[in-house]
This record gives structure tokens, sequence and C-alpha cells, in this order.
């Protein structure tokens, strides 16, 4: 499915013929032809070696299966950032039980680095080849990296949540869309905060950064893979550490 992906959205990405259209009425969420293109693509493999499984994806929505299993697909996750030719965004596939999502592959199709991370699986390919992955050890927030899509984060109530875990942090970085999960699983970052998330957003986040030995969950410590708020941190100090101030939010 990721290769079909890639091979899929790549035409499109940096061409002056690339049209975005706006899926909402009031503010921006843009939808390109490639987007559609890699879901299509993904589901037409599915269809063929998968046509049990069940499948939720952004563009084209729910199909039930007979399996208990669940594809969760986001072609695109930052289509802001394909639009605007920044190589930060991804594909995003993750496969569910009733348990919740527990494998997942976040694959950047222009860079060709792809994150995989499920049971006894957690590696990625790249330029510089195969390497394993796993979470850094960082305990305090004064040492930590911290990433988030969008500076705003969400309400002024969660944007304050995440204030207070930018205050303590090292360093703070914005605008990563689902690299910065890749990035926590690869042992480059500690913390990733965001609001207003999809299923599709955060499946494969999870199961990728599990994997990897990290932790992703809601602000208060639930499960995080029906969206929402979603904390993901790279070991269990810091997950606590963030987690008490988000609490307070």
């Amino acid at each position: 499915m990721a290769d079909a992906a890639r091979a899929a959205v790549l035409p499109h990405f940096r061409t002056a013929s690339l049209n975005a259209e706006n899926k909402l009425a009031d503010g921006f969420d843009p939808v390109t032809v490639a987007d559609r293109a890699a879901e299509q693509a993904m589901r037409a493999v599915l269809a063929e070696l998968r046509p049990d499984d069940g499948i939720l994806g952004e563009e084209f929505g729910t199909e039930q299966g007979s399996s208990g299993r669940t594809w969760v697909l986001d072609p695109i996750d930052g289509t802001r950032g394909f639009i605007s030719g920044t190589p930060t965004w991804g594909v995003l596939i993750a496969l569910a039980d009733d348990t919740g999502p527990f494998l997942g592959v976040i694959d950047q199709p222009y860079t060709g680095e792809r994150f995989c991370g499920g049971p006894e699986i957690a590696s990625m390919t790249g330029p510089l080849g195969e390497r394993p992955l796993q979470t850094r050890a960082t305990a305090v927030l004064e040492e930590a990296i911290l990433f988030t899509t969008f500076p705003e984060v969400g309400t002024p109530e969660e944007r304050a949540g995440f204030e207070r875990v930018a205050a303590r942090a090292k360093l703070t970085r914005y605008g990563t869309d689902c690299y910065a999960y890749a990035l926590v699983a690869a042992g480059q970052v500690d913390l990733v905060i965001e609001a207003g998330l999809n299923p599709y957003d955060i499946q494969a986040p999870i199961a990728l950064i599990q994997a990897a030995g990290g932790i992703v969950t809601d602000w208060q410590g639930n499960p995080a893979h029906d969206g929402g708020r979603a904390l993901a941190a790279a070991n269990a100090d810091i997950h606590a550490a963030a987690l008490e101030l988000l609490g307070q939010a």
C-alpha cells in the first residue's frame, strides 16, 4: 500500500499544475488530486489482498469488513505542507482491531523514508539504509524536544496547556505534521502534543511509537485512537511530566 501511494502521489508534488480544493466553508482544509489518488491506490491493494478487512480513510470514508480488522488510511497527512512544497507530509497506514491500532506505517515518499512499527517490528528505511527504531530516554522536561503542527494547537484552553509544557521544554518546533511522530519513534524528538485530531491522523503514529518504546495517549492518559487531543512521548517519565501539566487544561 505504501508503494502504491508513493507512485500515486509523487507525480503531483512540487508541480505548478497542482490545485487544492478547500473542504471547509469556514477555514482552510485542503484536498488535492494526489490525496484522492493515493487513497484509491491503497484501497485497490486492499480489495485484492485483504477484501474481508474494513477500511477507514480520510477521503472516501468507511467500508465495513468481516475480519474484525480495519485499515486506517490518511493518504497525505499534511496536505498544507504538500501544497507548500515542504517534505514533512506523509502517508499514514494503520491496522487496528477492537483494542486499537497495532501496526503503523509513516511513509515519506519524497525523501524515501519509511517508518514501520508493530509486533516484533520497529525499523525504518531511507537514504542511509535500514535502521532500528528506538525512542529516547529523556526523563525531564528541561531536556525535552517538543513538536506540534500549529502554534495555536487548538482552543485557547488547549493552547494554554501546550504552552505550559513548552515553557519547560528545551526546544519547541512547529509545522511538521506526521513527520514529528516519526521522529519520536526514531529517537530524535521527545514529545508531540496536538489537539483536534481524527482517528486517521493518529492511529499509525500510535502503533509506530509504541513499537519503538514510546507512549501515545490523550491528555488524560487514556487511549487516543479515536482522535481529539494527543500526547506522544518517548518514554513513561517524560510522558508523566507532560501529562501533569496538560491535565490542568
